[in-house]
């Protein structure tokens, strides 16, 4: 569980899962395609096909308030996005 932080639920997601079963998750900076197949595959009983990953660098984030200026930064992370064998699905939404 400490390869999958998060899934991805987003209406982009949502419709790329609808048509073409592919799914995102948040993972550990750390964890390459295999560590993530073996993780989603044990975790939500489902048979991977491929795993593409990208890497979204930290973003400096500045705005003007009333107060003053407010400085920060956004947090780097690694997304994966994952194509499951025909047939196979994912429900995120089954505990709410």
């Amino acid at each position: 569980m400490d390869i999958i932080v998060r899934p991805v639920v987003t209406e982009k997601m949502n419709a790329q899962a609808d048509g073409l079963k592919k799914y995102g998750f948040i993972v550990d900076k750390k964890a390459n395609k295999v560590q993530i197949k073996r993780a989603v595959e044990n975790l939500y009983g489902v048979t991977v096909e491929s795993v593409n990953t990208m890497f979204y660098a930290g973003k400096r984030k500045a705005r003007f308030t009333r107060t003053g200026y407010v400085a920060g930064r956004r947090n780097a992370f690694k997304k994966a996005v994952i194509t499951l064998r025909e047939g196979d699905t994912i429900d995120f939404y089954s505990n709410i």
